[in-house]
């Protein structure tokens, strides 16, 4: 199974079950700096990289705690 870590982040790879529990803490880290920084060459690349934050802190809730800023979203239900 390939990980997070030796995965593009934001690969225009579609969000799945499996590559959302292929995320660590470390590469959540990883995601959230590149959003925090803003230093993306097209906006869909920012776009694309905050999807996949907000779906991380849908089903991996654990993992996005100290970056839910960076989702910027409304509370939402987890079903």
């Amino acid at each position: 199974m390939q990980t997070a870590q030796n995965m593009p982040i934001s690969s225009g790879e579609p969000i799945t079950p499996e590559r959302l529990a292929s995320f660590d803490d470390e590469a959540v880290a990883e995601l959230a700096r590149r959003l925090d920084e803003d230093d993306y060459p097209t906006p869909f690349a920012g776009l694309s990289d905050w999807h996949l934050l907000r779906a991380l802190a849908i089903h991996r809730p654990e993992l996005t705690a100290p970056y839910v800023h960076l989702v910027d979203q409304e509370p939402f239900d987890e079903d």
